[in-house]
């Protein structure tokens, strides 16, 4: 039988010099520390006077996407179920959940349910009135209108994305995987236009392979943008694609490496256990596939180990994630309010070297 989840309370202290930084007004000190036990970790905090959604909070101090210039929380909340699985409203509610606990990271795509997941996050930044306290991440190559990375299509499907969006600036623009058909130089030609014209800030690559990333760093030596992240399918289920070369390329790029599906389409959340738990739509086929001995082993692991940190599976599988040195945030999705604090409470998890080994055992 699962043992029942708990969520602890931490008792926090913060203390120190003010900063400002984009409107947010910030007190750091660098010896702050959140308590869980006498055997957590000290973790660094920082206190959000501002927050839009919700007052003073209290949030893990905020991590550098890359050589951006921008830092964010260390989860970004995933938009392929807006428009999809999610309504307008239901889709709000999660965002409203995820902006008033700390979140600012938002990541969607102009393909995601055809665009209506940009058009639900402009509405929803439009109404609460959050675009500059949010980073958005969007991702172009793949809408019905726009296929492939040709100049004249990135240039388009920018212009669109902007407009569902409702705001005139895109903070990570990332290539929605590779384009063999297009020179890589034409592509990140287009790119350094838009960003000169102030419509993207920072690029990234989505699911390139280690080759086509070291091509894009030779270009960037000769003047063209350079990819500061790189998003791709990681999770305690799904190892192999990831760790390996393109992990070697990426860390020696300092590349910020974003992981999507970080709970294995909501397996490694661990409501699934057994077929008749299994939905019968596309997320439930994929959770299924994941059901088997090793599915078993590591949700045992993970289990054992939220247990002790009074925390929800989902929270230690995205703080296994954050463990990794080149992971920034991985990019997890809520279906529900009540969700999202598990997926913020990754970042507050500090887990043990022995925790560590026995889930890259478990998952192995």
């Amino acid at each position: 039988m699962a043992r029942r989840h708990i969520q602890r309370a931490h008792t926090a202290s913060v203390a120190g010099a003010t900063l400002v930084e984009g409107g947010i007004t910030t007190a750091i000190d660098d010896a702050t520390s959140v308590t869980a036990s006498t055997t957590t970790p000290a973790l660094r905090v920082e206190t959000v006077e501002t927050n839009t959604m919700s007052g003073p909070i209290m949030v893990p101090v905020r991590r550098p996407l890359g050589d951006t210039g921008m830092a964010t929380h260390p989860l970004a909340l995933g938009g392929s179920t807006f428009g999809w699985t999610l309504g307008r409203n239901e889709a709000f509610d999660v965002l409203d959940r995820f902006a008033g606990v700390g979140g600012d990271l938002v990541d969607t795509a102009d393909s995601y349910a055809a665009g209506r997941s940009e058009c639900i996050l402009g509405s929803w930044m439009r109404d609460r009135n959050t675009r500059d306290r949010m980073r958005v991440m969007t991702k172009v190559g793949r809408h019905p209108d726009h296929r492939g990375l040709a100049p004249v299509d990135i240039r388009a499907a920018v212009d669109d994305s902007l407009q569902r969006l409702g705001t005139d600036r895109i903070d990570v623009l990332f290539f929605h995987g590779d384009d063999p058909e297009v020179p890589l130089e034409e592509s990140l030609g287009e790119v350094d236009a838009l960003i000169t014209a102030g419509k993207v800030l920072a690029i990234g690559a989505a699911d390139f392979s280690p080759e086509r990333l070291i091509e894009a760093r030779v270009l960037a030596a000769n003047g063209l943008p350079r990819f500061e992240l790189l998003t791709t399918r990681y999770n305690l289920m799904e190892r192999k694609p990831f760790e390996g070369a393109t992990e070697l390329v990426a860390h020696a790029q300092g590349l910020a490496v974003l992981p999507y599906f970080a709970l294995a389409n909501g397996f490694l959340g661990g409501q699934v256990r057994r077929r008749a738990d299994v939905r019968h739509d596309a997320r439930g086929h994929r959770v299924a596939k994941h059901l088997g001995r090793r599915g078993h082993r590591v949700l045992a692991a993970v289990d054992e180990i939220a247990f002790a940190h009074g925390v929800q599976p989902a929270s230690i599988a995205l703080a296994w994630l954050l463990a990794k040195p080149t992971v920034v945030a991985p990019v997890a999705s809520a279906t529900r309010p009540d969700q999202v604090e598990a997926l913020i409470a990754a970042a507050s998890v500090e887990l043990h070297r022995s925790e560590l080994v026995e889930l890259d055992r478990a998952s192995a």
